[in-house]
């Protein structure tokens, strides 16, 4: 029976790995993870996103996720507002609103154009 979510996955081109942990681990703090020796030589880099983790894969025929996309839980709305700022000064633009009976959130692209959610649960401060 499912239980829950292990994981999820975005790809990248080959190459990623510098920007994917400047975005990933730098402007979102999300801690890097070894990834297992047989898996090191793929490329990609883990992080650790709560008690999931968040993948990025090396795809060698990439296309980004424009649509699909993961929804990355924040804290409360002042620290979506001091990352939003934090994004947008490193050159991310972070679209926001506020769905009907839902918390903040906005809609910004890592550096290969995957299409990620950033939002505060509706019961957040």
């Amino acid at each position: 029976m499912i239980t829950g979510i292990d994981h999820v996955q975005v790809a990248a081109p080959p190459g990623c790995e510098d920007a994917a942990r400047a975005f990933y681990g730098g402007l979102l703090r999300l801690a890097e993870l070894a990834k297992p020796e047989a898996l090191a030589a793929r490329g990609g880099v883990w992080f650790a996103c709560g008690a999931q983790q968040l993948h990025v894969g090396v795809q060698q025929e990439f296309t980004p996720a424009t649509k699909a996309h993961p929804a990355l839980r924040v804290s409360d709305a002042d620290a979506l507002e001091r990352l939003v700022e934090q994004l947008q000064a490193a050159g991310h633009l972070a679209t926001a609103d506020v769905p009907a009976g839902g918390g903040p959130r906005v809609h910004v692209r890592d550096p290969f154009g995957n299409r990620l959610e950033l939002c505060v649960p509706a019961t957040a401060p």
